[in-house]
């Protein structure tokens, strides 16, 4: 005989696909432009609120198969993710995994004198690190949504910046 709890039943009704967002900003700038400054994943801490240390590994760069770490804070917590670039398009889209278990996709569309930059987050597993009940991963996913918000905006602000300085 087993015994379950409620918060068992909640995580075995969870599924990964049901957690996703996206997000869109224009941004100053051409696609190949902001494709760059992107697939560059070391300037993510100019505009990430929880994103630090981001570096390819010895040798790696822009393109599909390559590997990546960074710093990651939430809550007050620190540890170190491992990346792998999925699909690196130049001036189109760059998405990678996070410890396999979170994917990424940066795609540019232009747009006038700029870029829409569109930002998808997907959860691609269930981990007990990233919550065990709905409420958790519903609080990951609202955090995660607030944290893109502030990227996105830090990031047009970045490159309106820049573009004024030259």
């Amino acid at each position: 005989m087993s015994i379950t709890t409620p918060d068992q039943n909640a995580c075995e009704r969870l599924q990964a696909e049901d957690f996703h967002f996206t997000r869109n900003a224009w941004i100053a700038a051409a696609p190949s432009k902001v494709y760059d400054l992107v697939s560059d994943v070391s300037m993510i801490s100019a505009w990430s609120p929880s994103a630090s240390q981001v570096s390819y590994d010895e040798g790696a760069g822009p393109q599909a198969g390559s590997w990546f770490s960074g710093r990651n804070e939430r809550g007050g917590k620190e540890w170190t993710s491992r990346s792998q670039v999925l699909r690196a398009q130049p001036g189109e889209e760059f998405a990678f995994v996070v410890d396999g278990l979170v994917q990424w996709t940066w795609t540019f569309q232009p747009l006038g004198t700029g870029t829409v930059v569109q930002q998808s987050w997907q959860l691609l597993g269930l981990d007990p690190v990233l919550g065990s009940t709905r409420t958790d991963l519903e609080a990951l996913l609202a955090h995660m949504a607030d944290s893109v918000e502030t990227t996105l905006v830090s990031f047009a602000r970045w490159v309106t910046e820049e573009n004024r300085t030259r």
